[in-house]
């Protein structure tokens, strides 16, 4: 693996003062102008953002014609937990389009957040249940909207799936660098970070009514955007204008209202180190958050920590 795709050193952790473990990846700040105000690693690389464009997807759904309350808007924009309330939400959608679940196409899946999944049990995965179980709701309502085919909603040259290469292409402001199918079904393509980042700070900022109807139903409604416990919607409920969304293979990115943007990926793909990133770069930014400190324990006592290098 060369040094361009592995990045830079984004957080150590360490123990009795020495590093064990290096998280590393790629990390773009852009200031509220969309100027850049600092990266690390190769921010050029194309990487598959995964979920973390799931606002991409929907404002194409809602400029289509998609017409959803705040709360279902949220969650057609989610990686939510599967909870009943994101559930019931997602059979509200297709109820509301005439259809039912067996219309959805998305990959079969347990609840991703952790207290969901536990409480499943050995129950069989069920497509209602998967994360993205939102998203594909309101893909097979945006087709019933427009009279479009809901079998082949998933194949790339659907007309949905037009509006939304389109939509991210526009707003990155570069061509796609590859183009395959994320883990739910749907088609994902690959942009840089530095690409992502412009993506966000321009939906942030946009007042393009459709942006701003998406990116003001995921403020209001952190819980559909994520779940209750997960760190998404525990950060966008302290921090004020706050917006967040993770992808998997560690990717996340944060905006403010301002236009202060935050995107990176880290490299092995690993979650734990995002709490930390994500405190020392709003810090450097003046802003708060809840931190979450990440100790090292030796038998019951702490002996290090996980601390952000960026």
């Amino acid at each position: 693996m060369s040094k361009q795709l592995i990045g830079e050193v984004l957080a150590e952790l360490t123990r009795n003062g020495m590093v064990e473990s290096v998280h590393s990846g790629h990390l773009v700040m852009l200031n509220a102008d969309g100027s850049v105000y600092k990266t690390k690693g190769s921010p050029e690389l194309p990487i598959f953002p995964r979920s973390s464009v799931k606002c991409f997807q929907s404002s194409a759904m809602v400029r289509s014609g998609l017409k959803l309350s705040p709360k279902h808007l949220a969650l057609v924009s989610a990686s939510h937990s599967g909870s009943a309330m994101h559930q019931d939400a997602v059979l509200e959608i297709l109820a509301g389009a005439g259809l039912d679940e067996s219309a959805l196409q998305n990959a079969t899946d347990k609840p991703l957040g952790e207290v969901e999944r536990a409480a499943w049990g050995s129950a069989p995965a069920t497509r209602l249940a998967m994360n993205c179980s939102g998203k594909h709701a309101g893909m097979l309502a945006t087709c019933v909207v427009n009279g479009w085919d809901t079998k082949t909603y998933l194949e790339p040259t659907h007309p949905l799936q037009i509006a939304i290469l389109k939509e991210i292409e526009e707003m990155t402001g570069e061509s796609v660098a590859n183009k395959t199918f994320d883990g739910c079904g749907a088609p994902l393509f690959a942009i840089s970070s530095i690409g992502l980042a412009k993506a966000i700070h321009n939906f942030t900022v946009s007042k393009d009514p459709v942006h701003q109807e998406v990116y003001n139903a995921c403020l209001q409604h952190p819980e559909m955007v994520a779940g209750v416990g997960r760190l998404t919607t525990r950060m966008m409920q302290a921090v004020p204008g706050l917006f967040m969304k993770e992808g998997a293979e560690g990717v996340e990115v944060a905006s403010f209202k301002d236009g202060r943007t935050l995107v990176f990926k880290i490299s092995d793909g690993s979650l734990r180190a995002f709490s930390t990133v994500i405190h020392a770069a709003f810090a450097e930014w003046g802003i708060k958050t809840p931190e979450e400190k990440f100790d090292v324990y030796g038998g019951g006592a702490i002996v290090g920590g996980l601390r952000a290098t960026i």
